[in-house]
């Protein structure tokens, strides 16, 4: 797990490098993950523009708030066996706060396809991973982002479910032990 200054280059040459997908899709598989307000929706959107077609799908589109974490179950049915398969994948985008499905997106079948979100490298999922990304941020950046994005309004989720289920995945499955590269912005 090399620790580097440039991850978009870091991504773009290892799949470049990378030998064409056993799937036969053509469809690469990067993920970034780390802890809330490290950075990784900002990071996966400047990997996607160095990506011709790359699209970004955020685990936050499959949270809801009765579920702890997010809906790994539905993000592999809706975007990782269709793709896997060789057909395009069609997700629905939940909206959290109105706790109701939102608007539908496809992702199609040969493009690069970047994960982003806490624990979007789970290793529950069946996701044949080109490259992955631990992003590492001090606790306090990461706590003043998470106040200044998210409010006082969801700060008892944070402490009573968000906080406490990272540090279970950190513990339970070392994302950072098994990932390809981990960046640490300055």
């Amino acid at each position: 797990m090399p620790e580097q200054h440039d991850p978009v280059a870091a991504v773009v040459a290892a799949l470049a490098a990378a030998p064409t997908p056993a799937t036969g899709s053509g469809t690469r598989w990067v993920g970034v993950d780390g802890l809330g307000g490290s950075g990784k929706s900002t990071l996966a959107a400047r990997i996607a523009a160095a990506l011709p077609g790359a699209v970004v799908i955020h685990n936050d589109d499959f949270a809801r708030p009765g579920l702890s974490g997010w809906d790994r179950d539905r993000f592999v049915r809706q975007v990782v066996e269709p793709l896997l398969a060789g057909r395009p994948g069609r997700y629905q985008r939940w909206d959290f706060d109105a706790d109701a499905g939102a608007e539908w997106h496809s992702v199609p079948v040969g493009v690069p396809v970047i994960v982003e979100g806490v624990s979007a490298t789970d290793v529950r999922l069946p996701v044949p991973w080109d490259f992955t990304i631990w992003i590492e941020v001090p606790t306090e950046v990461r706590r003043a982002r998470i106040i200044g994005r998210d409010g006082p309004a969801r700060q008892e989720r944070w402490l009573t479910d968000w906080i406490p289920s990272e540090n279970a995945y950190v513990a339970d499955q070392r994302p950072r032990d098994r990932a390809d590269l981990v960046w640490s912005p300055g």
